[in-house]
């Protein structure tokens, strides 16, 4: 696996470690309205299966896109992907914000869920990498056409935005994760 995705795969194993399926469960305290550890997993595995579906889709159609980042797109690219800082308080889209939880399930199998979602980005990233090479060549929904690289950083940081929220919401618990 490249490196950067399997950093982003240890620290999910990381964060994840420990928790059964009750703790997985857990809120902020002081925000009943946040999502629990086991739906912001899920919110990353469903922005890693649309991140499939894109590759999958640009693979297809074997061009790489042509389409240019706009002024804006180029801001997002630079401030997440270059200096790593990712957005605070911003709602998730509607595609990929989590279901309520029907069936809780603890950390070890959220953290094989988020496993088979990289180990399939990985090998598209691959694919596509070979096909198109190092530039430009498929887009996110946000930050406009990536890079395959830029596509790796982007999990990446997102990832970690989002497990500093899982440790937060541990730490309020006082549920340390095994070191």
């Amino acid at each position: 696996m490249d490196p950067i995705l399997q950093q982003l795969h240890k620290e999910i194993v990381s964060v994840l470690e420990g928790l059964d399926s009750t703790q997985t469960q857990l809120i902020p305290p002081s925000s009943p309205e946040k999502w629990s550890i086991q739906q912001i997993i899920q919110h990353l595995c469903l922005t890693y299966a649309f991140t499939e579906a894109a590759f999958e889709a640009r693979l297809a159609k074997r061009p790489p896109t042509r389409a240019q980042p706009t002024f804006r797109q180029r801001i997002g690219q630079f401030s997440v992907i270059t200096l790593g800082i990712f957005p605070n308080g911003r709602e998730a889209p509607e595609r990929v914000a989590p279901p309520r939880v029907v069936s809780p399930v603890c950390g070890a199998d959220l953290a094989l869920y988020a496993d088979d979602h990289l180990t399939r980005i990985d090998k598209l990233a691959n694919q596509a990498e070979a096909l198109f090479g190092h530039g430009r060549c498929i887009s996110h929904m946000i930050l406009g056409p990536l890079t395959i690289h830029q596509w790796r950083r982007f999990h990446l940081i997102h990832g970690r935005h989002h497990l500093k929220q899982v440790r937060a919401i541990r730490s309020a618990y006082r549920l340390s994760p095994k070191t």
